[in-house]
């Protein structure tokens, strides 16, 4: 079988490995790849937006599936256009992926249907939207730019300056371009923030191990917010109990609102969860797998991925066809000194042999950000450059693991988190 994997992160090197593990696998195409995905799929060089071309090479391939990952080409509408040739996608269509495209649209829906969020209100106009900050009396406040924004469009402001600042940026000064023009600003919720991704085929609902996510770029949540530094699962915070609290409140209403509203959801349906004092409560849908959530996850998925990915694009899910291993996973992401504001690319990585540590069977290197040279040199091309997963009887095993593997790898102004799982850590008493 033929497999068409669109995108060129380190969340579409973890899928692609594990679709690999599938005996129906055939040759898998990375769109556009990068240089680590390249041993581990021919790697071609169309960007993930350039839809046209994705279609046009798809047909040409005669490929038999297509995995759309990234957040962009979904809402865009790449799956109907594939769809449209025949080809079967996992992903969710342009009208279903707008529960991301979206974030005043995903609050319309939470509020009709009553799924448990934040209190929020949507402005298009900064004058108005000036007026609201300046009237609130309880900071911090949220504000949020509606559209896709690579993870980094929400400001969470301590202050009544902050939030203006806030508003500034995103709707006068085009910080987030259109996605900003409209701004979402909404409650702060507390509590752990738990992630969670399922698999879905606009009826059935199976949530995958949930997961941690660390935002904020330097250790003890400080910093800027980044596309993500690192991820443990599972999520000692999220029970049994507050995971059948998700998903009879949150998961299931969320998929049925989806099919009352004509936009019935395929694919992967990331689930940003805040276990407030009230319950647990929806942060932001996500339309996809999340990165670096997927370095975490998949490496823990006993399941033929293909299998599954199939049987949720012809809605034939079942729970029974998703199992996990018992264990645990971390992975800590390298960066590129300066990430996320200004970064050099082109440092050439050592401590690798074709894009993984040697002799180590508990740790696999995702690539996020590489190229490889004309001289076959692997350079970073990007500002999180790699995620160095390893997985653990125990979450404390895992995470001694992977900043074990870390410091094997090196290059120019590397830099990472390095308490990445200490809260899940003091959560489970460092089991």
């Amino acid at each position: 079988m033929k497999i068409m994997v669109v995108g060129g992160g380190g969340r579409e090197h973890a899928i692609i490995k594990k679709l690999k593990e599938s005996p129906a696998a055939g040759q898998i195409y990375a769109l556009p790849g990068n240089g680590g995905i390249a041993a581990d799929a021919v790697c071609v060089p169309i960007a993930a937006t350039a839809l046209d071309e994705i279609v046009g090479f798809a047909v040409r391939e005669s490929i038999d599936f297509a995995v759309v990952a990234p957040d962009d080409p979904l809402v865009m509408g790449l799956v109907d256009l594939l769809s449209e040739k025949g080809i079967p996608c996992f992903g969710p269509t342009k009208a279903a992926a707008a529960i991301e495209g979206s974030k005043s649209f995903a609050k319309g829906l939470m509020e009709k249907y009553g799924i448990p969020t934040a209190a929020c209100r949507v402005f298009d106009r900064y004058e108005e939207a000036l007026d609201y900050v300046r009237g609130v009396d309880r900071y911090p406040t949220v504000i949020k730019a509606d559209g896709l924004a690579l993870g980094k469009g929400v400001v969470i402001a301590p202050d009544r300056e902050t939030a203006e600042s806030a508003l500034r940026d995103m709707m006068l000064g085009g910080r987030f371009g259109k996605s900003g023009e409209t701004v979402v600003i909404e409650e702060y919720l507390e509590g752990p923030e738990v992630s969670v991704l399922a698999f879905t085929d606009g009826e059935t609902v199976v949530p995958m191990v949930s997961s941690m996510d660390h935002k904020r770029a330097l250790d003890g949540d400080k910093g800027p917010n980044t596309g993500g530094m690192g991820t443990v699962a599972p999520n000692p915070f999220y029970t049994d109990e507050v995971a059948e609290t998700c998903m009879q409140r949150i998961f299931l209403p969320t998929v049925r609102a989806m099919k009352a509203e004509g936009r019935p959801f395929r694919g992967c349906l990331y689930f940003g969860l805040m276990l407030t004092k009230d319950g647990p409560k929806v942060i932001e849908y996500n339309c996809r797998f999340g990165d670096p959530e997927t370095q975490v996850v998949l490496p823990l998925l006993e399941s033929d991925l293909l299998t599954v990915m199939q049987a949720c694009a012809s809605g034939a899910l079942t729970a029974e066809q998703v199992k996990f291993r018992s264990g645990a996973a971390a992975c800590v992401i390298l960066a590129s000194g300066g990430y996320p504001v200004a970064y050099e690319k082109g440092k050439p990585i050592t401590g690798l042999v074709d894009g993984q540590l040697p002799d180590e069977p508990n740790v696999t290197v995702y690539h996020s950000g590489t190229a490889i040279t004309e001289d076959g040199q692997l350079v970073t091309n990007g500002g999180r450059v790699l995620g160095v997963t390893a997985t653990g009887d125990t979450l404390g095993q895992a995470v001694e693991r992977a900043y074990a593997a870390v410091d094997r790898v090196k290059f120019q102004n590397a830099f990472c988190r390095r308490d990445i799982g200490q809260k899940a850590l003091q959560r489970k008493g460092r089991s």
